[in-house]
């Protein structure tokens, strides 16, 4: 289930209560605006808004006879409120209350999402300089490349997140739109003037132009972020993953005391977070197929997208909220290994230095094809272990022709590969930092969190 991965700041946002309750902060929102305009007599709204308290289980009980949510909704609100709530809903239809909800839902928990990923880019800064200069094998192919820094993969991360944290900023104000135009959307009832103040108050914008729906490629769009977001969260987890099995050990997660890796071998210290965060992602993948499914309806509306959104919305929000926190703690405490690193950069025998020495030969005067040939051949020689790497060459007349002893030990310099790390860092860092990132993006969930009970969930249109 996914509600085990749930953490009761996001959990709240869906709950039942939470649902209810921005149904009726939308339709007061609209009695309140119409009492400015002369259509409701004044104070209606605060007079409900006192009467009423939300009750899931009445207005499932309601629902079970009525067979229609927002109905059910509206005749508990009358129950308590007597005849005043009939100026409630007067000129809306039942997607005018539930699309523009689902609007402020899914910007709240996008706020909460969006201080998770400030709190990832602050760990993956933070490690990122600590290992700037932590010296370990690049790979391509799953083979030995040259030297890069384990800082430096961090550093990548940090500049995709970011990309994430912008992607995300921008489908949040696609998605903070507001409908109140009624049945087929033609404002036949109510006018505009009413849906741009009642946004106004709900901090929402009004959709241009919609029919009975706020058009669904905004929520494709939304749910394919954060299934983006997903998609990077598995690639530094699967990158975890190889980096701990035991052929490599550069780095693990972190082993806590009491922990148990696997029931019949004890010596097991499994990447079991990072694995649990790649299944996840599919989840999140498939949502986004959905999400997709709802663009297409039949003509101005039908319910078919409604069940799905039920799922998909909350389930999506809850697994990454899950999953950014999960991959940020176990990167802050990821157990890395530099002697490791060093040992297995060394594994080949100095081969990826293999590069430089080919420049090095070509800077000198050899042709291109000239170099490669002769550094391959003694590549080669040294894969199939038949010699040391850098004792060939020093011994291969074609190459001491150019070289000097001097020049061909300067090749094998692993430090020569991390000169530039500090231009690049501060090209990566420099003009965002972390910690600004992280507190405004805390102050708009810290501004926007309420507390609420956890969420049953239904799948009915």
């Amino acid at each position: 289930m996914i509600a085990r991965y749930s953490r009761p700041e996001m959990s709240n946002i869906w709950s039942e209560t939470r649902k209810y309750e921005t149904w009726l902060r939308v339709e007061l929102a609209v009695c309140e605006v119409m009492e400015q305009q002369g259509t409701v007599p004044r104070g209606v709204a605060a007079r409900i808004r006192r009467k009423v308290t939300i009750d899931p289980a009445r207005i499932e009980a309601i629902e079970q006879v009525v067979k229609h949510d927002v109905i059910a909704f509206l005749e508990s609100i009358t129950e308590q409120a007597g005849k005043e709530a009939r100026h409630l809903h007067a000129g809306l239809t039942s997607s005018d209350v539930l699309d523009t909800s689902l609007a402020l839902q899914m910007c709240e928990a996008t706020d909460l999402i969006l201080a998770n990923v400030a709190t990832l880019l602050k760990t993956l800064h933070t490690r990122a300089l600590e290992h700037q200069q932590t010296m370990m094998v690049g790979r391509s192919h799953g083979i030995h490349g040259e030297p890069i820094s384990f800082g430096w993969k961090l550093a990548i991360w940090y500049q995709e997140f970011l990309r994430h944290q912008q992607r995300l900023y921008s489908v949040r104000n696609d998605i903070a739109v507001g409908k109140l135009s009624g049945a087929m959307g033609t404002f036949a009832h109510l006018s505009p003037s009413v849906e741009k103040a009642v946004c106004a108050k709900l901090n929402v914008t009004p959709a241009p132009i919609s029919s009975q729906i706020v058009q669904r490629d905004r929520h494709a769009a939304y749910v394919s972020a954060l299934a983006l977001v997903a998609a990077s969260i598995e690639k530094v987890a699967t990158e975890i993953r190889h980096l701990q099995r035991t052929e490599v050990l550069e780095a693990e997660e972190h082993f806590e005391a009491g922990q148990k890796g696997s029931s019949a071998m004890p010596h097991k210290r499994n990447p079991v977070g990072s694995e649990n965060l790649c299944g996840l992602a599919r989840v999140i993948r498939a949502n986004s197929l959905a999400a997709m499914e709802n663009v297409a309806l039949w003509h101005e509306r039908d319910i078919s997208h409604s069940s799905v959104e039920r799922i998909i919305v909350p389930d999506s929000t809850i697994l990454i909220d899950y999953m950014l926190v999960r991959l940020t703690n176990i990167l802050k405490n990821l157990q890395v290994y530099p002697t490791r690193m060093m040992s297995n950069l060394q594994m080949t025998g100095g081969l990826v230095y293999s590069q430089r020495l080919l420049l090095a030969l070509v800077n000198k005067g050899a042709t291109r094809t000239e170099a490669y040939e002769t550094v391959q051949r003694h590549a080669m020689t040294s894969w199939n272990n038949q010699g040391d790497f850098q004792a060939l060459i020093a011994q291969d007349p074609v190459i001491t022709k150019y070289l000097s002893a001097k020049e061909i030990a300067s090749c094998f310099e692993p430090q020569s590969y991390v000169r530039h790390h500090k231009q690049v860092f501060a090209r990566v860092f420099g003009k965002n930092p972390p910690n600004a990132a992280a507190s405004r993006a805390s102050r708009l969930a810290s501004s926007r969190r309420r507390k609420t009970t956890t969420r049953p969930r239904s799948t009915r249109g």
